[in-house]
């Protein structure tokens, strides 16, 4: 891609448009970066970018300038923002930060892509430490710490160089992505999420399919019939369907035989053939829907050669990211986990289905979800309920529809004490053998910076509970 002295428009001063505005000034283009925001951390950003050599226009500044050729937006602007609008218009061409990635990315390095509503970051780590203990230069990017961007920009023969990215995408990014063509890439799940962005659950969907590119391996979750559609009519049907799924395989497909992951997509014969890969034991925790992500994976990590103990021992050596089924402690009998990641019912149902008896501790911002289905899904699981947060009324009124026995606690606070309030009506509720489950099925931000500081005040309460 001929980037020297083409004028580049950058919408965005997240975390995503300074890589961005970098790698496009390291490749000689004329830089402008956007933001409507005037605050501190972006007048803060922008003297950094405009000391490197970029143009920078915030609020009211932040518009399209004329000779622009190019616009490359970040996840955070919406497509029907008007500067996004207004250069399509005027023919424009409109991209996103992992379409320039793409474009600039070496020949030979090897994409592995993966997109899903729930269940991405766990599933690129995973596929970053099979890779790794199979003696790949991988690296995990996305929304996991490293920008795409950054990742494309060394040297194949410099050390930073990594010959194959895991690369966690979401739907905003796969919305602005045309050419992107991994050599692999799986859709976990498909739920209803970011629907104000997207404009609703089919252009949903649609941004995600965009993940199986010309000749791209289609990596399917058998479980969803929305993703396995997808999977068939929005991919290559020239190329290779993988499905993988909880039950036993058939030919082309990963799944489960009794405590075993096993494979019969690539091996040499699926119709006769089976691969060992891993125990139940091997994936920590072993909850139903982390056995689906170790699954899938496997499978992008079996497309490019990985040998199978290679995938068993990416899997031992796997941390899981924090506050994503976390187990804090055992106290009389009762074990208390931090789910504070499952921001949507979608997680929380997952979440909830790994435990046969559960105090439940939800609540926040809902963002407009239906939890009916939720409730009524968990119903035969629940023994009790603690409710939290700025949307906890509409859980009450389905849990009175769907599970009118469940007692359920209401904490109408949202200071400092609130979550010591709702760990210690959790604990008086729960009995030996259960578990207290913080699930919440919604967003943090009407009480907690985010769903990280809310799992750590519930670890914290829970920490004083056991002394």
């Amino acid at each position: 891609m001929e980037l020297s002295g083409r004028a580049v428009c950058v919408t965005g001063l997240g975390v995503t448009g300074p890589p961005v505005v970098h790698a496009l000034l390291a490749k000689g283009a004329r830089v402008t970066v956007v933001d409507g925001r005037d605050d501190e951390a972006n007048r803060e950003r922008a003297e950094e970018l405009r000391a490197a050599g970029a143009g920078v226009g915030l609020g009211a500044a932040a518009v399209l300038p004329g000779d622009t050729g190019l616009v490359v937006t970040t996840p955070g602007w919406r497509p029907d923002s008007p500067l996004l609008v207004g250069a399509a218009e005027a023919g424009i061409e409109v991209i996103g930060d992992v379409e320039l990635a793409w474009r600039l990315k070496p020949a030979e390095q090897v994409w592995l892509a993966v997109t899903g509503t729930n269940g991405k970051t766990t599933t690129v780590r995973m596929l970053e430490a099979m890779l790794r203990a199979d003696g790949r230069r991988a690296l995990a990017v996305g929304n996991v710490g490293t920008p795409v961007i950054e990742a494309v920009l060394a040297e194949p023969s410099s050390a930073e160089y990594r010959d194959v990215l895991a690369v966690e995408l979401s739907s905003f990014q796969l919305h602005w992505s045309d050419t992107v063509r991994p050599h692999a890439a799986a859709i976990l799940n498909i739920a209803p999420d970011h629907l104000d962005w997207h404009g609703g659950m089919d252009p949903y969907a649609e941004a995600k399919a965009k993940i199986y590119g010309p000749g791209t391996i289609r990596v399917a979750n058998t479980a969803d019939p929305v993703v396995r559609a997808l999977a068939e009519t929005r991919g290559d049907p020239g190329a290779p369907l993988v499905g993988f799924g909880l039950g036993t395989p058939r030919a082309g497909e990963l799944g489960v035989v009794e405590d075993l992951l096993v494979d019969r997509a690539f091996v040499a014969d699926p119709r006769s053939s089976a691969e060992e890969l891993a125990s139940l034991a091997d994936v920590v925790p072993a909850a139903p829907h982390n056995v689906a992500n170790a699954l899938a994976a496997a499978a992008l990590a079996r497309s490019v050669g990985a040998d199978p103990g290679s995938v068993r021992a990416g899997l031992r050596d796997f941390a899981p990211e924090p506050h994503r089924i976390a187990h804090v402690a055992t106290v009389g009998g009762v074990d208390y986990v931090d789910d504070s990641k499952a921001t949507n019912p979608h997680a929380a149902a997952a979440s909830l289905a790994a435990y046969p008896s559960v105090v439940w501790v939800a609540g926040g911002l809902l963002k407009g979800a239906d939890v009916n289905d939720l409730v009524a899904g968990a119903a035969g699981r629940l023994r009790a309920v603690v409710l939290l947060g700025a949307d906890r009324s509409r859980l009450r009124e389905a849990l009175a529809e769907r599970a009118p026995d469940v007692p359920v606690v209401d904490v109408d606070r949202a200071d400092d004490g609130a979550m010591a309030e709702v760990v210690a009506a959790a604990a008086g509720l729960a009995a030996p053998g259960d578990t207290v489950l913080l699930a919440p099925a919604a967003a943090s931000m009407d009480m907690f910076v985010n769903y990280a500081a809310r799992g750590e005040a519930f670890a914290r309460e829970v920490r004083a509970l056991a002394g």
